[in-house]
């Protein structure tokens, strides 16, 4: 065992040696690497960042119930604890008729008109946040309909038209990206494998020497392997380092942006996780470009 690990990091060290004798080969092959890595992994941080910007979508989803004027502090408690007790229900949060009006009165600005009101014009107000089994627009629109059966309920209000559109709009671009992401992996297989092909053809006579004397093809193609692993980190660090850069970029102008809307959302990069993430792809698939192109050409060149 320690003869083969041995024998491994030789050619591990030794394959960097020989990348390194060829800067400028080498460096146009990890950049092409690295930037085909990087436009997956930029547009993944946007969606999730898109994701992020539209928060928790459980206020969404919640269901506002006015009552009727006629229904009191008292029955209204008893209302929200009834609805406590449905299944399709997570929660029940009562406002009451004063506590909006004086939200109102602070934030609208119509303070002093709503002064001069007699009486209070709000209704008690319940919202109803949905169970996560019933989240789908089919039960919500159920939900709806029984909530607006009731006695005390004079209108429900249920507005999620525009969260399914953001939704399926996230959905798509979620699909472009796995597109994207699949025929750029793709083109990285085919850019190691075509390097790795040249590389052989340059070395045809060292490996015709090195099968001539007892090599196997196991053998001479480890080194190949190990250059196309060199070539993955090599680029995935680059994608890593592009992807970074973007994101210090545009943090400030996002930020003045959600600013402006009262928001205090920043944006994100990949972090550590998803840096590790993106170099091992690069590894796997620099691997995988140098094994098909290995396997494949090395069985051609045979000692003449």
């Amino acid at each position: 065992m320690n003869a083969w690990l041995a024998r491994h990091l030789q050619t591990l060290v030794g394959s960097l040696g020989r990348l390194s004798q060829q800067p400028i080969a080498t460096a146009l092959t990890v950049l092409v690497m690295g930037i085909a890595l990087a436009l997956p992994a930029c547009l993944d941080v946007l969606v999730r960042n898109a994701q992020a910007a539209g928060g928790s979508w459980d206020r969404a989803l919640d269901v506002s119930v006015y009552l009727k004027q006629s229904v009191d502090a008292d029955s209204a408690a008893r209302l929200a604890d009834k609805l406590r007790q449905r299944s399709d229900v997570k929660a029940v949060q009562l406002i009451k008729a004063d506590e909006a009006l004086q939200e109102f009165r602070e934030h609208s600005g119509f303070g002093e008109a709503l002064a001069a009101l007699s009486n209070n014009p709000l209704p008690h107000t319940l919202v109803v946040t949905p169970a996560e089994n019933g989240a789908s627009p089919t039960a919500l629109a159920t939900l709806r309909d029984e909530l607006g059966k009731l006695s005390e309920v004079e209108v429900v209000q249920l507005d999620t038209d525009w969260v399914q559109r953001y939704l399926a709009m996230l959905d798509t671009v979620r699909r472009l990206v796995t597109m994207v992401a699949v025929l750029l992996a793709v083109g990285v297989v085919v850019i190691v494998g075509n390097t790795i092909r040249l590389d052989i053809q340059n070395r045809r006579d060292e490996i015709e020497v090195t099968k001539l004397v007892g090599g196997s093809d196991a053998f001479v193609r480890r080194p190949f392997l190990y250059c196309g692993v060199w070539y993955g980190l090599g680029g995935g660090l680059l994608a890593w380092l592009v992807v970074t850069v973007a994101v210090a970029l545009l943090a400030g102008p996002v930020q003045r942006i959600a600013g402006l809307y009262g928001s205090t959302f920043n944006l994100s990069g990949l972090g550590f996780v998803g840096g590790i993430e993106l170099l091992a792809l690069g590894v796997v698939l620099g691997w995988l470009g140098s094994f098909a192109a290995a396997t494949r050409h090395l069985r051609a060149v045979e000692p003449r």
